[in-house]
């Protein structure tokens, strides 16, 4: 079980190229599709540097420990020891951990031009972030037009802005009462701190001091399908069982005030 213990700021950057354009049959390689295109190549090949909290670093330490395999190991070698690229290469091969461990990027949206026998005066991207906490919306794109390196190609931030993400503290009387709680509903399965590679309402809470947590309980499909997809869903047991465990842990909560 995981008790959410912090999370990513979510940010979208716009990246645009415009050109003269002109007419498609006499074609020229200056093209704004093309030059739009070679800047989401470098963005997808651009890897953020790895970086660890006090949540992740105790989130691998302790997952990797229950696991009898190269990627536990690697887990638990890399909590220990965050320059350990050897480590680092066979923990990044699972797309969450990859995405636990740094800031990422990625194009979810694309527009460009304006008429099938017109060469394209405007071609534009969006390009969706999860900045990992502690990093700044500026530092991010300072990152990827540094990465980009065409001054043609416009990038800036999407409205709203968001704050830095700020990780809550391993708090014990937050952390204590869930553990309890797991112990009973979910025998010999440990409480695992993590870090949602997504983001939640809490990074504003986190912004003017008022820490969030994501309790356990709960349970969904292990690779994540469905998550925000026409079929998003949980079982039946999982949302009786979570419902239950969430009034437990209120009211534990409650007792320990």
């Amino acid at each position: 079980e995981y008790i959410q213990v912090g999370e990513k700021a979510a940010q979208n950057y716009r990246l645009e190229t415009v050109n003269a354009g002109g007419h498609s049959s006499i074609p020229i390689r200056d093209n704004a599709i093309y030059q739009l295109a070679d800047a989401l190549v470098k963005v997808r090949d651009y890897e953020f540097p790895v970086k660890l909290t006090d949540t992740t670093r105790q989130f691998f330490a302790k997952a990797g420990a229950v696991r009898d395999d190269e990627l536990g190991r690697a887990m638990v070698a890399l909590a220990k020891n965050p320059d350990d690229r050897s480590a680092e290469a066979i923990v990044s091969r699972d797309r969450i951990y990859h995405s636990m461990l740094r800031t990422t990027c990625v194009a979810t949206l694309l527009e460009g031009g304006h008429a099938n026998n017109a060469l394209p005066q405007r071609a534009a991207a969006n390009v969706n972030c999860r900045i990992f906490p502690g990093e700044t919306v500026d530092g991010t794109q300072a990152a990827l037009v540094a990465a980009i390196a065409d001054p043609g190609v416009k990038l800036s931030p999407v409205p709203p802005v968001r704050p830095v993400a700020i990780p809550p503290p391993l708090e014990p009387k937050i952390v204590g009462p869930a553990e309890k709680l797991v112990a009973k509903y979910f025998p010999g399965v440990p409480l695992v701190p993590t870090m949602s590679t997504g983001a939640t309402d809490g990074v504003f809470l986190e912004a003017i001091g008022i820490p969030v947590y994501g309790v356990p309980g709960p349970w969904a499909d292990p690779d994540g399908n469905g998550v925000h997809g026409l079929n998003e869903r949980r079982s039946v047991r999982a949302v009786y069982v979570g419902r239950d465990f969430l009034t437990d842990l209120i009211k534990a909560y409650a007792d320990s005030t």
